[in-house]
């Protein structure tokens, strides 16, 4: 087992090169070996004998995923019992199948133009990942255990299965639903406006955000931080002046010692102009990368100053052979070439380390500028996102309101199912803001959406039979807190206070002629338990001993209830009553009880809805 930790590569990192010379070392002397690499020997390295890549890092990158899966996609010729053999399988193990497909997919797209960065129709993306399987087959378990290969629609469908089952599990509250974020910085002033109608988790001025990020952030039309040179060159001279070096001394490491220790000023001078924006670890990689790049130019700089030398001695020793001039003038031609060599490379070498100083001031600034700038745009995409997480938290409240099981809507459609006034009272704004959200802004992640909204109606059919009480959750733990008064009562709670309604009327759930009423539903699941009580009763079972016509008496003589609003009430009653069996008549109304009960008219109120 060899270790392999660091974060250099093979031609600029000497650990990196101990690394691999350790790995060839144990392939020589080991049947089998295991490489542990932690930020080493993943590009840039070829060791034949590997056939294996385990992926057990968070990856998301499809280039640099598939540049480590490389590392066993080379041929190998070996010998064993005499034999010659040739390696032929190599393999990538992951345990994140989500994140495997999803960069299998991406890789399989990227490589096309009319496919990159997330163009091209569905049946053009599927057809580009099948011709990717030809060369690259996926394995993996099928629902019985099995290994098999998979085709172009299973690699699509199961990270869109994963990633739908997390949207629904978070309540829609999560940034799959979401893209191209950062199209907002270049987007109309509308676009934010409208999503600062949107309640947050945390309050923000958004457009006042999006406005200062616009005037103090250099962002492309893509919205990504790119800082131009004029920038760069200005603040790093504003930094730390201008060195200018004329004298070099003559041995390498002298050389190196000078910008070595210029880099280190460079950076002392940063860490006081930027404070906490430079950390150590910042500090210590940008010192690293700084000095590997000017020692690599030095490095060539000397090299090729040696060769000219051993050029011009070579052509001396001809001449001196085969020339019939004296030698003596031969030799002042030649230390005439010498000298002009020489002068060469000092200049060479002065404008090397001069470069290299002036360049590292520059990356230290592009590196810590850019960090701070990503920063500020992070935080204001953060707030955008807060804001869309409260619009998509309205979502399964919706679903459960209108949704139809058997023709579940899309994101193309979804402004169509729900009533203006309702959408504006949940969402804080109108279907037409939406609709410019959805269409303008293209903000929303259209199969996520779909995938998770048809996720969404089969649990909500999957836990209808609340009867069933080996089942331990219901829909509405996939339904967050509204911004209304929509807060669902724990069910626990509401099996704590019948228990107690019980307690002080004993037998109360065994009458076949008592009347409940809810009279500020929600979810309806208050009304849901007593009825779980009542058609549970030795009881009523003697009366009732068909179960149709038992639900159908409790829900025509003895359950009431009343929701305040349409969506509300829409969203109890296809609770109550989505159990699958069909109830005749039911006694469930839209009302606002609470203005009656102000206004003490409730008893008028209720005369006035049941006759």
């Amino acid at each position: 087992i060899i270790l392999a930790a660091g974060d250099g590569k093979l031609d600029d990192d000497d650990e990196t090169k101990k690394s691999y010379d350790k790995v060839v070392a144990a392939i020589k002397n080991f049947d089998k070996t295991i490489t542990l690499s932690v930020g080493q020997l993943t590009t840039g390295v070829t060791v034949p004998e590997w056939t294996a890549v385990l992926m057990l890092a968070n990856v998301h990158s499809p280039a640099l995923y598939i540049q480590a899966a490389f590392r066993a996609q080379n041929p190998c010729l070996f010998k064993r019992d005499g034999k010659f053999l040739r390696k032929e399988n190599a393999y990538v193990f992951d345990f994140d199948p989500a994140r495997t497909l999803t960069i299998f997919e991406a890789f399989a797209n990227d490589l096309a133009g009319n496919t990159s960065g997330g163009r091209g129709d569905s049946d053009t993306r599927q057809e580009n990942v099948r011709t990717l399987l030809n060369f690259f087959p996926v394995i993996g378990e099928d629902d019985q255990g099995e290994l098999i290969e998979l085709d172009a629609e299973k690699v699509l469908s199961i990270p869109r299965k994963i990633r739908s089952v997390e949207v629904v599990r978070r309540g829609f509250m999560s940034d799959f639903l979401f893209q191209n974020i950062s199209r907002v910085f270049n987007a109309s002033a509308e676009i934010t406006e409208i999503i600062s109608k949107i309640p947050a988790v945390k309050e923000v001025n958004l457009q006042a955000e999006v406005r200062d990020a616009n005037q103090n952030l250099f962002l492309d039309d893509d919205g990504e931080v790119a800082l131009p040179a004029d920038y760069v060159i200005g603040k790093s001279k504003g930094l730390f002046g201008e060195k200018v070096y004329k004298e070099v001394p003559p041995a390498v490491r002298e050389v190196k010692n000078i910008v070595k220790d210029a880099i280190t000023t460079a950076l002392d001078a940063a860490q006081n102009n930027y404070g906490k924006d430079l950390n150590k670890a910042e500090r210590k990689k940008l010192e690293k990368q700084l000095t590997a790049n000017a020692e690599r130019g030095i490095n060539k700089t000397f090299t090729n100053r040696d060769i000219d030398i051993k050029t011009i001695e070579h052509k001396r020793e001809e001449e001196l052979k085969r020339d019939e001039r004296p030698a003596e003038v031969i030799n002042a031609d030649f230390d005439k070439r010498r000298q002009v060599a020489e002068d060469n490379f000092k200049t060479a070498l002065t404008a090397q380390i001069n470069g290299a100083i002036q360049s590292a001031g520059e990356d230290i600034v592009k590196t810590v500028e850019t960090k701070i700038q990503e920063e500020q745009k992070n935080s204001v995409e953060d707030d955008i996102r807060d804001r869309l997480r409260g619009f998509a938290r309205t979502i399964p409240a919706f679903l459960m309101a209108y949704g139809d099981i058997d023709n579940p809507v899309t994101l193309a459609a979804f402004d169509k199912i729900i009533p203006d006034a309702v959408f504006s009272e949940l969402t804080g704004i109108s279907l037409a803001e939406f609709r410019y959200l959805r269409d303008e802004g293209k903000l929303f992640d259209e199969i996520t959406f779909n995938d998770a909204v048809k996720e969404f109606l089969n649990l909500r059919v999957k836990l209808a039979d609340y009867f069933d009480e080996a089942q331990a959750e219901d829909i509405f733990d996939y339904i967050p807190p509204q911004r209304t008064n929509q807060i669902f009562t724990p069910k626990a709670t509401v099996r704590r206070m019948l228990a107690l309604i019980e307690a002080e009327n004993p037998g109360c759930f065994d009458s076949h002629d008592k009347t409940f009423i809810d009279l500020y539903m929600k979810s309806g699941l208050f009304i849901a338990e007593i009825v779980k009580r009542l058609f549970n009763s030795p009881r009523l079972k003697d009366l009732f001993p068909d179960k149709s016509q038992r639900l159908n008496h409790i829900f025509s003589a003895q359950v009431y209830g009343l929701a305040p609003t349409e969506i509300i009430f829409r969203i109890a009653t296809n609770y109550i009553l989505g159990f699958g069996i069909k109830i005749d008549k039911h006694n469930f109304r839209q009302a606002d009880a609470l203005t009656a009960a102000k206004d003490d008219t409730l008893n008028d109120l209720l005369s006035k809805l049941y006759d």
